[in-house]
């Protein structure tokens, strides 16, 4: 398969080697010192699935490059996805997936503004892992799984296809049921990234402390809702679930969102809290957790944004 995977960091670079690992035509489309060191040294995966190398590895910084893709793999944090979407539509061909991994619950929507909506794959992952160092990406936790569907949830021979190339490229994958109940699974779970950046801490010290615990139920116990007021099936007991995932949870980890906060870059806060208050709004959904997490952030945002 020839796959295009558009951001090469934590997700995009992970699962790109794999696919390239296992004899795909991959190409990763990077920027800056990212990717003059694959371009220059190829590309490094530290795992404890075990270390891999891509070399030679296929880069660029050309939206051209997709040309010919059979699928695309949009792995950029959540607020580029719009602009993606606009770069790559005149490149695709008639039978192109276009499959988005982001944080939350808005990405398909966006891509089809652009994209007609028979490109589009539902999809969503699991994993923690970041850029290292220029070239190196490191894998820390969570086992990398993509969880992946037609958007009305139909099995296709296309997404045959993609099965049969994730299990080769050997990581596990799960061709969904109901692709919007997982993807706002994983986007209640995500939600307490807001609260990490809040409290500048790790989810060891979050889930111990009796009050942070309690605004962590509070702001999943919100995400439920306001999937429930927006049609979205979801398990009685996911927030108990998740909330028995995050103690399970590295206990100095952290999240992409709260890195970037702390750190001065421009975040995904809108698509994940930010979006709650919104749909809660709509819906008619109190959410004062989620917003008190939102409007904290957003002064550092603003200025973020702004350089």
């Amino acid at each position: 398969m020839k796959i295009s995977v558009i951001g090469a960091g934590g997700v995009g670079g992970y699962f790109g080697g794999r696919l390239a690992l296992a004899g795909n035509k991959v190409n990763f489309l990077a920027r800056g010192a990212h990717l003059e060191a694959i371009q220059k040294n190829g590309l490094v995966v530290k795992s404890g699935n075990g270390e891999f190398f891509i070399k030679p590895a296929n880069a660029s910084n050309s939206y051209a490059s997709i040309e010919g893709a059979d699928l695309v793999m949009v792995c950029t944090k959540a607020w580029q996805v719009k602009e993606v979407a606009r770069e790559i539509a005149p490149f695709l061909n008639a039978e192109t997936m276009v499959m988005p991994l982001q944080n939350g619950v808005t990405a398909a929507d966006e891509l089809m503004e652009y994209i007609d909506r028979s490109h589009i794959i539902g999809g969503l992952c699991r994993i923690f892992s970041k850029i290292e160092a220029p070239g190196v990406i490191h894998h820390f936790g969570a086992e990398p799984t993509i969880i992946f569907s037609e958007l009305d949830n139909s099995h296709t021979d296309r997404t045959a296809w993609l099965k049969y190339t994730f299990e080769m490229a050997g990581f596990k994958n799960i061709w969904a049921d109901d692709i919007q109940s997982e993807l706002w699974k994983k986007f209640l779970m995500i939600c307490s990234s807001g609260l990490l950046a809040v409290t500048g801490t790790t989810y060891g010290s979050l889930r111990s402390a009796a009050e942070t615990r309690e605004m962590l139920f509070g702001t999943f116990t919100e995400v439920y809702n306001v999937a429930l007021a927006a049609g979205v099936k979801m398990p009685v007991d996911i927030v108990e679930k998740t909330m028995q995932a995050v103690d399970s949870f590295p206990a100095d980890s952290t999240s992409s969102l709260t890195r970037d906060v702390l750190e001065g870059r421009p975040s995904e806060i809108e698509y994940q809290n930010g979006t709650v208050v919104r749909l809660g709004e709509k819906f008619g959904v109190e959410t004062p957790v989620n917003r008190y997490i939102f409007e904290s952030i957003l002064p550092r945002e603003k200025s973020a944004r702004s350089k």
